[in-house]
């Protein structure tokens, strides 16, 4: 594979900017709020890498384990299945220990963890090792008997080989920018496909790999596979392309660091929003607040700017505490009066905002 280095250099640039954004944010962050923002990026990255295989996660379940995983401990939520665990402990084990050799054993390991019982679904599959089935490997979509194939990977026989050759060159760092890095094994390992399942997710998690040796602790809030689930269609057929087009695989190194620019940027707004909410109770901390009132704050402070459709609204403030129709309009008011909302409209269209600059859609008359 080779890929035109001018090209790939202006994105490369682009992307190492918000990169480094996201590192001078992050620094202004103390360890609770570096934590918290952690767990919730991995928590959303495992149902994400999840979902691009058409699996879906309980997010309740997998922030509970992830937070026992980084010492949090008090979110409770349901059991987690053992395959879920299994993707946890894969993601943890390439962040934690990035700067370890990648190996056969290692993605083995890793793929056994997904599949404990030895089934995906109802089928029985080969686990802990490459694929060995002398019928082709096979991408396809649709319905049966009406099967679109995608793309077919190199024959079982030549397996063992072309991994081989993977990790020569992974292991020895051929690559001088960690970006391009991921890019090519992400787009190498998808090609050889090993495994009779869990390719994508290990391959997603060869990337968590790559970007944590890049970027340390910055790499855990860049949610790489959340912006490939946005744009599922596109990363697929950029994959597609490349498979199917010559040795020059530019296009698809380009496509894919911008992704990675474009989950810096959305990085930085969540911290941006962090330390927001930081400043917002800093500046509040000493007012005399009810449960309720609270709730109805953190419940906006959650959603971000603009992230409360038109506002909280007296009828919205019953909804959510449970307080009736006056002890909501006068809770709403009162905060208003301490300054902790603004108010937009009168009547049945008045709303409520947080008295946060550049937060809320603050029109009169609504």
């Amino acid at each position: 594979m080779h890929y035109n280095l001018a090209l790939v250099s202006v994105e490369v640039a682009l992307a190492r900017r918000a990169q480094g954004v996201v590192e001078g944010k992050l620094a202004a962050l103390g360890f609770v709020q570096r934590t918290a923002l952690a767990a919730e990026a991995w928590s959303q990255e495992a149902v994400a890498t999840a979902a691009i295989e058409g699996e879906r996660l309980d997010l309740l379940a997998v922030r509970s384990s992830v937070a026992r995983r980084l010492g949090l401990g008090t979110q409770r939520g349901p059991d987690i299945p053992r395959h879920v665990d299994g993707l946890l402990d894969i993601m943890d084990d390439a962040v934690n220990k990035s700067a370890d050799p990648l190996t056969h054993e290692r993605l083995q390991n890793w793929q056994a963890a997904l599949f404990p019982t030895g089934y995906s679904g109802m089928t029985r599959i080969r686990v802990g090792a490459y694929r060995e089935h002398a019928e082709p490997m096979q991408i396809v979509s649709g319905r049966i008997g009406g099967e679109k194939i995608h793309y077919e990977a190199p024959p079982s026989a030549q397996v063992e080989a072309a991994m081989a050759g993977l990790l020569d060159w992974f292991n020895t760092r051929q690559e001088r920018d960690g970006l391009v890095q991921a890019a090519l094994s992400h787009l190498w390992f998808e090609t050889i496909h090993p495994f009779e399942d869990g390719n994508g997710r290990v391959g997603r998690v060869i990337v968590d790999l790559v970007l944590a040796r890049d970027s340390g602790e910055a790499s855990r809030l860049m949610r790489i596979s959340q912006r490939l689930l946005e744009r599922r269609e596109d990363y697929y057929g950029e994959l597609e392309r490349a498979q199917h087009g010559a040795l020059d695989v530019t296009a698809w190194v380009v496509w894919f660091v911008a992704q990675v620019r474009i989950a810096c940027e959305q990085a930085s707004a969540i911290i941006d929003h962090s330390l927001e909410r930081g400043r917002f109770w800093h500046t509040h901390g000493d007012k005399e607040l009810s449960p309720r009132q609270r709730k109805m704050l953190n419940a906006l402070l959650d959603a971000g700017p603009c992230g409360f459709e038109g506002g909280m609204s007296t009828k919205k403030y019953e909804n959510l505490t449970g307080a009736s129709r006056a002890t909501s309009s006068r809770d709403l008011t009162l905060l208003e009066d301490m300054g902790l909302l603004l108010r937009a409209g009168n009547g049945r269209s008045t709303r409520y905002y947080l008295n946060i600059p550049g937060w809320g859609q603050q029109e009169e008359g609504k």
